[in-house]
């Protein structure tokens, strides 16, 4: 069994993003420039954007975050992304979900310039995706796809079982692996919390991603012997021995899966990484403007 290391997977992408950001600093004379919007004070939703702040900092890019209360109205906020949108000092810009219930997500991911869509969640980028064209491609399926691309998994002629189907994750997932190329050419199974008897399908799977949000859902009486694991779940546990309070787990009962695999991925520590540099992946892009001219 081998462990994929997705953190320091992505601190090797970090530093290389970073010689980029240089060279397009040395070309037009300012950072890459990713913009954050915050709304509330979601504890999950501080941590992720802090990290993100970092991230910048980190590879040299410049970052702003913009903050407002939950009671913000929903023109108050479009108001803001118009503004974000015709800065031209302004390369990507991602709102962080989720996002009160007097606010329409979808009305505020359409308001984003699907140029500076670095979330790539507009459906402009999500349809270019699907049919193959450049786009900027959500941070998670773009780092999942990097793990087994640096790791030189084969997916060529596997059978790929892709369990939930959010159109952040598993979705966009399900399709980048059944495109032509590699990573790629997967026959990819769809599973979610509809599907009957999904242990049926999951013991197909030479590539098995687990993405439905529910700690330890898969056992290993559900994964095949040789099977690449790869984990998305992340979801806080209450815990006595941590210091915080609680513990980061995935939706694999990683102690049980993991001597039946070939590869897999850790919580914390395997996908979460690579999502983060996923964002700068796309950001980057989208100040070379190698996806949209």
């Amino acid at each position: 069994m081998i462990l994929i290391d997705g953190k320091t997977t992505a601190a090797t992408i970090r530093k290389e993003i970073s010689q980029q950001a240089m060279q397009i600093y040395n070309q037009r004379g300012y950072r890459p420039h990713l913009a954050a919007i915050l709304v509330g004070h979601d504890g999950g939703s501080e941590t992720y954007v802090a990290h993100k702040v970092k991230d910048c900092e980190e590879v040299g890019f410049d970052s702003s975050l913009i903050r407002f209360e939950d009671n913000v109205s929903e023109n108050e906020l479009l108001q803001k992304i118009d503004e974000l949108n015709a800065n031209p000092h302004v390369d990507g810009i991602i709102v962080q979900l989720p996002l009160p219930s007097h606010i329409d997500e979808q009305k505020v991911i359409q308001a984003i310039d699907y140029r500076k869509d670095v979330d790539g969640f507009h459906p402009v980028n999500v349809g270019r995706m699907v049919i193959g064209l450049p786009a900027y491609i959500s941070a998670t399926p773009l780092g999942i796809v990097e793990l087994l691309k640096r790791y030189n998994i084969p997916t060529a002629g596997k059978t790929c079982v892709v369990v939930g189907r959010s159109n952040i994750v598993g979705r966009p997932l399900s399709i980048l692996l059944s495109r032509n190329g590699e990573p790629g050419d997967c026959t990819v199974i769809l599973c979610h919390s509809r599907t009957p008897q999904i242990q049926h399908f999951t013991l197909q799977a030479d590539v098995l991603v687990a993405a439905m949000g529910k700690p330890h859902f898969i056992k290993a009486d559900m994964v095949k012997e040789g099977a690449v694991v790869i984990d998305v779940g992340t979801t806080r546990l209450p815990s006595q021995t941590a210091k915080n309070g609680w513990k980061l787990v995935g939706d694999v009962d990683f102690e049980t899966v993991a001597p039946k695999c070939s590869y897999i991925t850790p919580v914390p520590g395997g996908v979460g990484p690579m999502t983060r540099v996923g964002l700068l992946y796309n950001t980057l892009l989208a100040a070379s403007n190698k996806v949209y001219q």
